[in-house]
């Protein structure tokens, strides 16, 4: 973050003098240029877990339906993993086009989370030139599932996990975007003194439209070594959005059935290597209009 502020600064400063001496031209010219910021470079704010460069927009709530489902390996005695689910309620809501606030429930630990967003620069062109879109993220997480002693003694706290992102990407045609995201975990509680409470991770995903309604999606979360014991995986996840009018199907396949940060970055113990690790999942993403802008 401390080698980024400095580049974010002199980048913004930068464009602040460039804009200013563009308007004074375009005033001499008697012509007024109008600011076009640039949107749907991921169909929802979700790229598959992990959060997008997409906000919900303003007076919008955004009620979201996740399923993971369990392995793959077991074929057509368990329909290919359809007979075992993870489940995730949740909404969002747009504050302003720029802010988002979000709340949900997961089956796995009984887990309830909710987050904050905050889109504080936005790539544009015309009046405002800018090249990227960053957003600030934060959530936190409460396991409420029983606990596994219940004789010694425990600590609310300990069913409390904290997460913070920089989302920083760009949409760099209308087929092709992309989005990295640093990331800090912060765990109350954890395992064994090996672990780390803070583990430093790396989000990396990506987005290509193949047609009007349907685009192919993919993220990958890197840990940084020595954090988390040996049997915990990296989360690998590929899909398709397809949008159907006011839903956005998100279908995919993923090696964590995790669908909140903590545990699908610092929890999740599958991979790849074998149909054991991949799990069938999809989101479905209904939106509701509750408030419209005053354009007077």
């Amino acid at each position: 973050m401390k080698s980024l502020l400095p580049f974010l600064l002199f980048t913004i400063l930068f464009q602040n003098i460039a804009v200013a001496q563009e308007e004074d031209l375009l005033s001499l010219l008697g012509e007024e240029e109008t600011t076009e910021y640039v949107n749907a470079s991921f169909k929802t704010n979700r790229v598959i877990n992990l959060h997008s460069l997409e906000s919900t927009a303003y007076g919008v709530l955004d009620f979201k339906i996740n399923h993971r489902f369990s392995p793959i390996s077991e074929g057509f005695y368990d329909l290919f993993g359809l007979d075992g689910a993870n489940i995730r309620l949740g909404l969002d809501y747009g504050v302003s086009d720029v802010l988002t606030i979000g709340a949900g429930r997961s089956s796995q630990d009984k887990t309830y989370d909710g987050y904050i967003k905050y889109k504080f620069l936005r790539q544009s062109t015309g009046k405002k030139n800018f090249p990227f879109t960053a957003a600030i993220l934060a959530t936190t997480t409460l396991k409420s599932i029983r606990w596994a002693n219940p004789d010694r003694e425990n600590y609310f706290s300990s069913r409390l996990s904290y997460c913070w992102q920089m989302i920083i990407g760009r949409k760099f045609t209308e087929s092709f975007s992309l989005q990295l995201s640093p990331t800090v975990v912060h765990r109350n509680l954890v395992k064994t003194k090996a672990e780390k409470n803070d583990v430093y991770a790396l989000g990396a995903a990506g987005r290509i439209k193949l047609s009007k309604r349907v685009a192919l999606n993919a993220e990958y979360i890197y840990v940084l070594p020595d954090q988390l014991a040996p049997e915990y995986k990296n989360a690998l996840s590929i899909g398709f959005d397809i949008e159907t009018g006011g839903h956005v199907f998100q279908l995919h396949f993923s090696n964590s059935r995790a669908m909140v940060e903590p545990a699908f970055i610092t929890e999740n113990t599958r991979s790849w290597d074998s149909l054991e690790g991949i799990h069938f999942g999809f989101n479905i993403s209904r939106v509701f209009t509750l408030k419209r802008k005053n354009l007077d």
